[in-house]
């Protein structure tokens, strides 16, 4: 491991697998519950944690990982290899991230999201898993946002709970999503529907396909 600022801390419990690149005022495996047996946290190597992260216990994180500034990671998430978080973006506990999976700054993934490999999340996105916010019930009908591989989520777009958003898609910015969207399509507005599909898009100048 990489030596690292003394404002850093790094608990007992947090194994770095390789060399990790830690900034100042970082903390990895900050405990969740004070007093309660520690969970292990594993961190791949080639990660980088820029100033102001915070990583909970729990988590296992793969190899080239990176964080913005001011990110937070709550516990016992499984985050595989190459992806990013952006800065002020928030991971709550239990989400599942495949490979190669961006997440833009100011977003937030709430507990029980599925992340596949390689989509792309925007900025100020939100994912939701509440459909009853509140309610007497609310922890046993949380209801986890699925994003399939290669998806694109939109800049301030909402995702609502349970929703499935299909490999290859792409959900325009500031929609509000509501229902399943199918693979390959593209989708914008409040509530979102089906405009065309991602083989329709065309580069403005004229110049091709935008996705093959």
């Amino acid at each position: 491991m990489s030596e690292h600022p003394s404002t850093t801390i790094i608990h007992p419990d947090v194994e770095l697998a390789g060399t990790v690149t830690v900034d100042d005022f970082v903390v990895l495996g900050r405990p969740a519950r004070p007093g309660q047996p520690p969970k292990p946290t594993r961190i791949g190597g080639g990660s980088v944690f820029r100033s102001g992260t915070v990583v909970y216990e729990g988590n296992t994180i793969g190899e080239g990982f990176q964080t913005g500034h001011n990110a937070l990671i709550r516990q016992d998430n499984v985050i595989g290899d190459r992806c990013s978080l952006g800065s002020g973006s928030v991971i709550e506990f239990e989400a599942r991230l495949g490979n190669g999976v961006r997440i833009h700054s100011q977003a937030f993934v709430p507990e029980h999201t599925i992340l596949e490999d390689d989509c792309w999340i925007g900025p100020n996105v939100v994912l939701t898993n509440a459909p009853y916010p509140r309610g007497d019930r609310v922890k046993e009908t949380l209801q986890g946002v699925r994003i399939g591989k290669r998806a694109k989520i939109g800049a301030n777009a909402t995702i609502l709970p349970g929703v499935t958003v299909g490999d290859d898609a792409l959900v325009g910015a500031g929609s509000v999503v509501t229902k399943d969207v199918p693979p390959r399509a593209v989708v914008a507005g409040n509530p979102a529907r089906v405009i065309k599909t991602i083989d329709e898009l065309q580069v403005r100048d004229g110049s091709g396909p935008a996705y093959s």
